[in-house]
């Protein structure tokens, strides 16, 4: 099923027995965006969702996962935590404290297992795509599979 180095993330799904599908893309031309990512593997913007980490100010780090074509409203974001306000991580912070890079942070697989939260729009489909863990990959799942293995909740993020 795979045929190139796995990651955490796919181990993990893997081990948990779940069902996916991996995408593999060029990263030649620099375009890693969710909405160039999304042409680029044949799904709708709206399907292939981004993986963002921000800081808040009393619960520290968090997850979010939303598609790939809106903006994290951060009030909303902070609202899901219960915290006052949240910021996003610095780009520089990601990879100590996740174990990914900018462009191909994944939801599964991080180094601890932040609290996380996806835009409850997922569930309007039967799959999702999200970062495999590496720049190049993306894996699609059922959004159920991956709240379940994120321990994620689900919620109006933007």
């Amino acid at each position: 099923m795979f045929k190139t180095q796995k990651t955490n993330a796919v181990r993990m799904l893997e081990v948990a027995n779940v069902a996916y599908t991996a995408h593999e893309y060029d990263v030649a031309d620099g375009e890693i965006s969710g909405v160039a990512v999304a042409a680029k593997i044949g799904r709708e913007p709206e399907r292939v969702f981004k993986t963002l980490v921000a800081e808040g100010k009393t619960t520290g780090i968090n997850v979010y996962v939303i598609p790939s074509n809106v903006e994290l409203d951060l009030k909303k974001a902070a609202q899901a935590t219960g915290d006052k306000y949240v910021e996003m991580l610095k780009s520089r912070d990601l990879e100590p404290k996740t174990g990914y890079v900018h462009g191909g942070c994944s939801p599964i697989g991080m180094k601890k297992l932040f609290p996380t939260f996806i835009d409850e729009t997922a569930l309007l489909y039967e799959s999702i795509v999200v970062s495999g863990g590496r720049i190049g990959l993306q894996i699609e799942l059922f959004p159920g599979d991956l709240a379940k293995l994120a321990k994620a909740k689900l919620c109006d993020l933007f």
